[in-house]
C-alpha cells in the first residue's frame, strides 16, 4: 500500500472522533491541518504555542525541542500548576526546563529559575549540552524519573520528588551499549510497559545513529526502569519506510495494541509517522503519517517529538514545532 493510499481523509477521522467520544470540536474554530490520521486516531488541529519562546527569561540559544508533559495531581503536593511541561534548548548548552499550567492546552507559565538541570552535575558530569527531558512518574518509588541526554551518546537519570529538585542517579543508556558503530542514543522516552517474557516493566525508546549517518529508532526493557537491556537490533529502521532519518519516538496504546509514533526529516515530508509493534514488540506494521506538519508557522514543514494527554475528557498533543535549531513547543487538540 502507498503512502498516500494508508492516508484516511479529515472528513472520515472527523467522523470516527464523533463516534468515539473523542471531544469533537468545530473545525471552523480552528486553524487548518495537515492529514488525518490512520484509522482509530485522532486528527490532531493546531492550537497555540505553549508560550512565547522569545519572552522567556532562559533560552541562550532561540530553539526549543521535547517537549513532556505530566500531571501533577496525586503526585506532587502544592504543585505549581495541574501539569508541568519539561523541554529544553538542543544546542549547547542546553539545560532541562519546566513550565506549569492549570490546563493541558495552555497556555504554560515559565518556572523562573530555570534551567533545573544544567549542562554540569558536580561530581557527576559536566558536557557541552543536556537536553531531550521525558519525565515519567514512577508509582512503585513515587517519585518523577526524568531521562534526558548529554552528550548525545550518553542518557542519564535524575529522580525527583517534587519535579522541581532532583538528585543524579546514573546513566542508563550509551553508545557502549549499543554495536559497534554506534555514535548516538538519545531522545529517549520510557514508559509503564508488561513485557512477560523478558521480565520487565518498563520500556525504553530512543534514537540510535550509526557512522552511517541514517538515525533508526532503538529499544530495550527493564524491571525497575533503572537497569536496562537493549535489543541489539532497530526497532524501526529509516529505509523501511521511506526516509533518511527517523528519530523521537513515543510509545501510545490503543485497540488493546501499542503503536510507536516517531518523526521524519524534512527531505521526507517532516511528517510524524506511525507503527504498530504489538503487545509484545513482535509486530512491524507501518501505518503511514501520524500527523503531518502545517506549512506555515509554527510548524514550517516540519512537526515532532510529540507528548500526550487528556483533560477535561479533550486529547492534546504537545509537540516540537519548526524546523531544526529554530523550533517552538506547540500544543494541538484533537477534534
Amino acid at each position: 500500500m502507498t503512502e498516500s493510499a494508508e492516508r484516511w481523509t479529515r472528513r472520515n477521522a472527523l467522523k470516527l472522533a464523533a463516534g468515539t467520544g473523542l471531544g469533537l470540536v468545530a473545525a471552523s474554530a480552528l486553524p487548518a491541518s495537515a492529514a488525518a490520521a490512520p484509522p482509530g486516531f485522532p486528527t490532531y488541529e493546531y492550537l497555540r504555542t505553549a508560550f512565547d519562546k522569545n519572552a522567556l527569561k532562559y533560552n541562550p540559544t532561540g530553539e526549543l525541542i521535547f517537549p513532556c508533559v505530566r500531571g501533577t495531581a496525586g503526585r506532587i503536593p502544592n504543585a505549581r500548576g495541574r501539569f508541568y511541561l519539561y523541554y529544553a534548548p538542543h544546542d549547547a548548552p542546553g539545560g532541562i526546563c519546566l513550565a506549569y499550567s492549570n490546563s493541558l492546552g495552555g497556555p504554560y507559565t515559565e518556572y523562573p529559575a530555570n534551567p533545573i538541570i544544567s549542562r554540569t552535575w558536580p561530581g557527576e558530569y559536566d558536557v557541552s549540552h543536556v537536553s531531550s527531558p521525558h519525565a515519567m512518574w514512577n508509582e512503585d518509588s513515587k517519585e518523577l524519573f526524568m531521562y534526558f541526554h548529554g552528550e548525545n551518546t550518553v542518557t542519564r537519570l535524575a529522580r525527583s520528588k517534587d519535579g522541581i529538585n532532583f538528585t543524579y542517579d546514573k546513566e542508563v543508556l550509551s553508545t557502549r551499549l549499543m554495536p559497534a558503530g554506534a555514535t548516538e542514543t538519545s531522545y529517549a522516552r520510557v514508559f509503564r510497559h508488561d513485557l512477560p517474557s523478558k521480565g520487565a516493566r518498563y520500556v525504553m525508546v530512543f534514537m540510535l545513529n550509526t557512522t552511517a549517518n541514517r538515525r533508526s529508532i532503538g529499544w530495550g526493557w527493564s524491571a525497575d526502569a533503572r537497569n536496562w537491556t537493549f535489543s541489539q537490533t532497530p526497532l524501526i529502521r529509516p529505509e523501511e519506510v521511506g526516509a533518511q532519518n527517523i528519530g523521537a519516538p513515543h510509545l501510545i496504546k490503543r485497540h488493546g495494541t501499542t503503536y510507536v509514533v516517531y518523526h521524519t526529516n524534512i527531505e521526507a515530508g517532516g511528517s510524524m509517522r506511525i507503527t504498530e509493534v504489538g503487545n509484545d514488540f513482535g509486530k512491524r506494521v507501518h501505518l503511514g503519517v501520524f500527523h503531518a506538519p502545517m506549512a506555515g508557522p509554527p510548524d514550517n514543514g516540519r512537526s515532532a517529538a510529540p507528548s500526550f494527554g487528556t483533560d477535561g475528557g479533550v486529547e492534546y498533543m504537545i509537540y516540537e514545532a519548526g524546523t531544526r535549531l529554530d523550533g517552538s513547543i506547540a500544543i494541538a487538540r484533537a477534534v
